[in-house]
């Protein structure tokens, strides 16, 4: 089976021209602000509603253009970082 991953309901997405920045509301456990790239911005996007790593790799692949293996590397890097803050439901 396939998991799925969501973007957890204490984190707000803002996008600005040259950068995205996810912002903990609520009951986050994490204090601060994530600082991101336009990559990170579109992967924020794409995890407001159920997704899987496969599906984000294959949006980005759509996206940008890069290289199959950096742009997978880069989705994974994302996914640690958001799983280390709680910024994920699985």
């Amino acid at each position: 089976m396939v998991e799925t991953m969501k973007l957890n309901k204490n984190f707000i997405v803002h996008n600005t021209e040259n950068e995205s920045l996810l912002v903990p509301v609520g009951n986050a456990k994490f204090s601060g602000i994530v600082r991101g790239n336009k990559t990170l911005g579109t992967i924020l996007e794409l995890l407001k509603k159920d997704t899987t790593e496969d599906e984000l790799v294959c949006a980005l692949k759509g996206c940008y253009d890069a290289p199959a293996d950096v742009i997978t590397a880069d989705v994974k890097e994302a996914l640690v970082a958001l799983r280390k803050i709680g910024a994920l439901d699985e």
